[in-house]
């Protein structure tokens, strides 16, 4: 039961201007990530109350080219069934899930997808998640497999979607020299149900009160 995370909090998400204006404009057309190295698993992403981050990521991919206008959207959120990496528990669970891929893969006779580097990163932090996504992936699948065969046998099922997953990322090089604290650490979420998305909007400067 202590699996749910209720109360709202404030997420960003970096992305082009033209996203951001579309999702402001029309907050009930989402679409989420389904790539195949999604840190988190497929759905929809957010820096855990990180404004700067979220800038920061996507003035990064302005500049490789990858959007045309860098831009934020803030979003209130409520995590409810969260898949939480915070929690020993689930980090448990995964290592189970990580194993029933692996059995997977060994069967057919198929490589594991990796965890890679990418071209551009300096500090070899391992973001393109292939594995990860996997077995995240493989998880949900399972319990929705589940799911599906306990309703239609039973007519209910004692299994629950997630609803979200929430993971801490420790990332960058080291904020000073011999520092354990890295300049891009952050907890990212990834939202699967949307109905977790409260609402979206524009994120304003502070100002000087009174």
């Amino acid at each position: 039961m202590y699996n749910e995370r209720r109360g709202l909090i404030i997420g960003f998400h970096g992305c082009d201007q033209s996203k951001r204006d579309a999702l402001l404009i029309r907050p009930y057309k989402i679409h989420k990530s389904e790539k195949p190295h999604d840190w988190l698993g497929h759905g929809v992403y957010f820096w855990e109350n990180n404004l700067d981050r979220a800038w920061k990521w996507a003035r990064d991919k302005e500049k490789r080219g990858e959007i045309e206008k860098a831009a934020v959207i803030g979003a209130v959120l409520s995590l409810d069934h969260c898949f939480d990496l915070l929690d020993n528990r689930f980090i448990d669970t995964i290592q189970e899930y990580y194993q029933l891929l692996k059995s997977n893969y060994e069967a057919l006779g198929k490589k594991l997808p990796e965890n890679k580097d990418a071209r551009f990163d300096n500090y070899r932090d391992i973001i393109i998640r292939e594995l990860d996504c996997a077995v995240i992936e493989l998880m949900h699948k399972t319990i929705e497999n589940k799911i599906i065969l306990d309703e239609n046998s039973n007519g209910f099922s004692s299994y629950k979607r997630f609803d979200s997953v929430r993971g801490v990322f420790i990332e960058g090089g080291p904020a000073y020299p011999g520092a354990g604290i890295r300049k891009k650490s952050h907890i990212q979420i990834c939202i699967r149900n949307p109905n977790c998305i409260k609402g979206f909007f524009l994120p304003r400067t502070e100002i000087n009160f009174p």
